[in-house]
């Protein structure tokens, strides 16, 4: 960077909730540190925010001292939500609320990172946006607003507002931030500090592929197991799937059992389990919803189906999950 034009500092707050994501904190803060070092000028303030400014511990235990939201957010250039852990951890007051809405009118970009995105579409703040949100969390937002859709991608910028999906996706979403303000060659230099040689592009994928995750290439075992989970509300039978697959329901069997070592209707019973298992974890759906938003006919099935597979039941685990939220 060329000394001869003074830049002037921008603030980047950091809105932190109870057990939030720490990787994906220090992935979004890191950067901005090295743009300091590498440009020889305080180019990027950070600062850690609570809503009350009180310390905010992170998922693994570290505490960050804050500045309260309502006083330092609104001298801010932008406000990340960072957050992780479950919807318990994510709840604030409408007066709270109010303070996120207040950014955006006093020009304050306003973003979310991991399920920071929860909290922005809560506020109202991602109405009518494109944003995107950890794949984990993804499902449990559709349910509670169902008019948004999150995209599955790494990182969105809709204007002043950033959506990134948390782990290691801010090194990408930084990157093209501090290339929006420095340039390209700068930011390069940024993420080279970090090793980080193969920056990704927006629309790159936040999982694996089918084919990682199931441990399989087949073409047809893939378009079925992907169809799979795309009709996890309402599951389709053999014969039809078979016939989207282009192939006959006696083969499909036999590619399930060599390829799979499970049948057709357990693989496609254990991945709608474990996304019942995320929603009864996440979402405040009732477990009778939960097994209805999973293709199940009554709660008192899914509930012998979810406890055969895991072990306690769903209301069990749900009440396990609340007495640590109280610790």
């Amino acid at each position: 960077m060329s000394h001869s034009e003074p830049r002037s500092t921008q603030r980047i707050g950091f809105l932190l909730t109870s057990n939030f994501a720490l990787m994906s904190f220090a992935s979004a803060s890191e950067p901005l540190r090295a743009a300091n070092l590498i440009g020889g000028v305080d180019l990027y303030e950070v600062v850690t925010l609570s809503m009350d400014g009180r310390p905010v511990k992170s998922s693994s235990g570290a505490s960050f001292d804050c500045a309260p939201l309502e006083k330092m957010g609104e001298t801010c250039h932008t406000v990340f939500v960072c957050a992780g852990g479950g919807p318990q951890d994510w709840q604030f007051s409408e007066a709270e609320y109010g303070r996120l809405r207040r950014l955006p009118r006093l020009g304050i970009r306003v973003g979310g990172i991991s399920s920071g995105a929860f909290v922005l579409a809560a506020a109202g703040l991602l109405d009518n946006r494109d944003f995107t949100i950890h794949w984990e969390h993804a499902p449990v937002l559709r349910e509670a607003f169902g008019h948004l859709t999150p995209r599955h991608a790494r990182y969105v910028i809709d204007g002043d507002r950033i959506t990134c999906a948390g782990g290691i996706a801010p090194l990408d979403m930084m990157h093209a931030m501090i290339e929006e303000r420095m340039g390209s060659h700068f930011a390069r230099r940024v993420s080279d500090w970090y090793l980080h040689t193969a920056v990704a592009e927006s629309e790159a994928p936040q999982r694996g592929s089918a084919a990682e995750r199931f441990g399989t290439h087949h073409p047809v075992l893939l378009t079925v197991l992907e169809k799979m989970e795309a009709t996890i509300e309402q599951p389709l039978d053999r014969a039809t799937m078979a016939r989207f697959a282009g192939t006959s329901a006696r083969h499909l069997d036999r590619l399930f059992a060599s390829h799979l070592g499970e049948g057709f209707l357990d693989t496609y019973r254990n991945i709608r389990l474990k996304h019942a298992r995320r929603l009864i974890e996440q979402s405040p759906l009732s477990v009778t919803e939960v097994a209805f938003a999973t293709g199940f006919s009554s709660a008192g099935h899914f509930s012998r189906a979810f406890s055969a597979l895991f072990g306690p039941s769903p209301t069990a685990l749900r009440k396990r999950i609340s007495g640590e939220g109280r610790e």
